[in-house]
């Protein structure tokens, strides 16, 4: 696996707060990305939540913040609970006036090469894209 990240950009017909919130408030995270038991937005933050192919095994996600800008950056690790590797996902956002730029950046992911096919980049790529280009869209911009 090639040492590049995986980057998703989108923007958004919404502001910058909002956004920002739903990167930030756990009863909304809840409504698009992951069931979190607890999250903080401070850095040293520890949280997990299970995750995986719809079809295949799901695998416990250890996290801790580790950056933070208030509505602007938040970053964070992301393993996997035995199983090797450590990675880094960044969330930033761009204020577009009316509109938000998100940039999604997962780093490291070539160290969980050796933990199978469930791990590929093309699987991390795939997940991302779900997220920021329809999970978190359809959050942001319901339909009318």
């Amino acid at each position: 696996m090639e040492n590049e990240p995986v980057i998703v950009e989108r923007v958004y017909n919404a502001p910058i707060d909002k956004v920002w919130s739903a990167l930030t408030n756990n009863s909304e995270i809840k409504q698009w990305y992951f069931q979190l038991e607890e999250f903080k937005p401070e850095i040293g933050f520890k949280f997990q939540f299970s995750g995986g192919p719809d079809d295949g095994p799901q695998y416990l996600h250890l996290c801790e913040i580790t950056d933070i800008v208030e509505g602007k950056k938040l970053a964070y690790t992301w393993r996997y609970d035995g199983y090797p590797g450590n990675s880094v996902v960044t969330w930033e956002l761009f204020e577009q006036g009316e509109k938000t730029r998100l940039r999604l950046t997962h780093t490291g992911l070539e160290s969980f090469a050796s933990n199978g096919p469930n791990f590929a980049k093309t699987s991390f790529n795939g997940g991302w894209n779900y997220f920021v280009n329809d999970a978190l869209k359809n959050y942001l911009e319901p339909a009318k």
